[in-house]
């Protein structure tokens, strides 16, 4: 039975939804995109482009399959008929009325591309990740809420609504995209190799990006690594986080650092095949902190605002591992997989705001339960850090 948790994302499609003629939902597979469009416009018909007869009709015959739908549809997988955009431009420009298609896909190349060019001006766009810890705070406590069984699980719902077995599912996840989506994005004949690029990957999460050195390892070139990259984060399985390097007068790293979107598919790609793996995994303080960038990347998105996240790293080895952009001020965050608090944590934070940029607020997040506020700034856990940024 799948999820009938509210996603935090529904009040901003919502409102999107009254402003803009479509609405385009991008994101993972599996992150609970249809779900979402069906609970929260259940009025609206609903087609799934993944059915071979009906991709096939609306490839063939998009007028008459858009006639199908005379007062708009959720249209699922959009990514299989991205031509269909065309078609349906011309339909909401002719009815002149807001709230007629959802629009729903997990490549972001194809489908985004073709979708902005067709609908720009037409289409509010938004990107739904798995489940926050947020959303599941209480809930599905029968499988583990501990934080090394979200390391290990990570946030997919179907693992969450299914009881599935995070190895087989996660697993099976991984299969499934290279099967799938990595043979229609691009043409990669070494399928054995691009395996070992995911799972060294893996392995750099939170880690500076070092293209020379994953290609020598890998044992592919440059150019390769910057394409195979890109691939991944066009089908939504890792990002990168770009340096801060504005204060042009300080020397600053200025090569990004990887994290997957879903830690449960990093320490799947480790070889981690029970919970209790993490407590002493090497990279357990590296898979923490990939769970904090990524809930703040849906911190951001649930609320249809872009990604404007950082790191900040000089040459000295002065580092900050996160800074939130809020208006025109800057949060800056030290993440740590400690349960215990020691006053050194707020060392990167005090020099970045003496020395770069002054802060209003600076915040420590621990695995532990505390939040509170000390002299230096607060220290917070990780299901309540969010609740320091004030954003509406």
């Amino acid at each position: 039975m799948k999820s009938l948790i509210k996603r935090e994302i529904t009040a901003f499609i919502t409102e999107a939804f009254q402003q803009f003629p479509v609405l385009t939902i991008t994101g993972p597979r599996q992150s609970g995109k249809t779900t979402l469009a069906r609970m929260a416009f259940p009025n609206l018909s609903y087609v799934n482009l993944e059915n071979l007869e009906t991709r096939e009709f609306a490839r063939e015959d998009p007028l008459a399959f858009l006639k199908t739908v005379p007062n708009g549809a959720i249209l699922d997988e959009i990514q299989y008929v991205p031509e269909l955009s065309s078609y349906i431009q011309e339909k909401v420009d002719k009815e002149e009325k807001n709230g007629q298609f959802v629009l729903t896909g997990s490549q972001q190349f194809n489908m985004l591309q073709t979708v902005s060019q067709s609908l720009a001006g037409r289409t509010a766009i938004v990107r739904l990740l798995p489940f926050s810890l947020k959303e599941l705070a209480g809930k599905y406590t029968r499988i583990g809420n501990s934080t090394d069984d979200f390391l290990f699980r990570g946030f997919f719902p179907r693992l969450y609504d299914q009881s599935i077995d995070p190895e087989l599912g996660l697993g099976s996840y991984i299969q499934t995209y290279i099967e799938r989506d990595l043979r229609q994005l691009s043409q990669i004949h070494n399928l054995s190799l691009f395996q070992k690029f995911l799972k060294l990957c893996a392995g750099r999460v939170g880690q500076i990006l070092n293209y020379s050195n994953l290609a020598d390892d890998v044992g592919i070139n440059h150019k390769t690594v910057s394409e195979w990259i890109s691939l991944l984060e066009a089908s939504y399985i890792l990002f990168r986080l770009p340096p801060y390097y504005a204060n042009i007068n300080k020397r600053l790293i200025k090569a990004p650092k990887l994290y997957f979107y879903d830690v449960g598919l990093a320490a799947n790609l480790l070889g981690v095949e029970e919970s209790r793996q993490i407590d002493t995994h090497p990279l357990r303080g590296a898979l923490f902190e990939n769970m904090i960038v990524a809930e703040l990347l849906k911190y951001r998105f649930n609320r249809g605002k872009s990604n404007n996240l950082n790191y900040f790293r000089d040459a000295k080895g002065h580092e900050v591992d996160l800074l939130f952009n809020l208006a025109n001020k800057i949060v800056p965050m030290e993440i740590k997989s400690a349960g215990t608090f020691r006053n050194d944590f707020f060392k990167g934070l005090n020099y970045f705001h003496e020395q770069i940029q002054p802060s209003d607020i600076k915040i420590v997040i621990i695995d532990g339960d505390r939040h509170e506020e000390r002299s230096r700034g607060w220290v917070t856990n990780k299901s309540r850090f969010t609740e320091l940024l004030h954003i509406s």
